[in-house]
């Protein structure tokens, strides 16, 4: 894993990628949103190695993102599920299969996963959506403003930023 982690970093992205640990425990992850939960099956699935799988776990569980239960004795072998805090993870899973897909990074003959509603079996999609009506937005009609949690260096990134998510910090009138 990385020599130097995102300790005292004031960003969510950093504090998910922190917990996450590297590329290796999102795959994890994905597994276990996919429904693996033996050991055996998360190695084969990724083809890591044992090394790398028992530190990624027990990264992972220490995170609070998994957490392991005893299924057989003699030997002792654990199965892995995800906490409601993992779980909460499944909406940055999805939405990497969505950008995945929609770009076609891996150069795939075509998307190797659907995200479908389970009644319907109609195509599902991540969106950003107003938090009262529930309407879908555009990423343009979206803009990044410091939160209450914010401290100098996130007030000083939104000021510099030019991204269409963060145009301008608002005015106190709109805070």
């Amino acid at each position: 894993m990385r020599a130097k982690g995102f300790e005292g970093m004031t960003c969510s992205i950093a504090s998910v990628l922190g917990a996450l640990g590297d590329r290796w425990g999102a795959l994890i992850l994905r597994d276990l949103f996919f429904g693996l939960s033996r050991y055996d099956d998360l190695r084969r699935s990724s083809n890591i190695t044992n090394a790398t799988l028992s530190g990624r776990l027990k990264h992972l569980e220490q995170n609070g993102l998994i957490e392991r239960t005893l299924y057989q004795t003699g030997p002792n072998r654990y199965e892995y599920r995800l906490t409601p805090q993992g779980k909460d993870l499944a909406l940055v899973m999805q939405a990497m299969v969505q950008v995945g897909d929609k770009w076609n990074l891996g150069g795939l003959a075509a998307p190797p996963v659907r995200l479908v509603n389970r009644n319907s079996g109609k195509a599902a999609k991540v969106a950003l959506v107003d938090e009262d009506t529930g309407a879908e937005l555009a990423l343009t009609d979206v803009r990044v403003v410091a939160g209450p949690g914010a401290d100098d260096l996130v007030r000083w990134r939104l000021t510099k930023s030019n991204n269409e998510l963060a145009p301008s910090l608002p005015q106190a009138s709109d805070a």
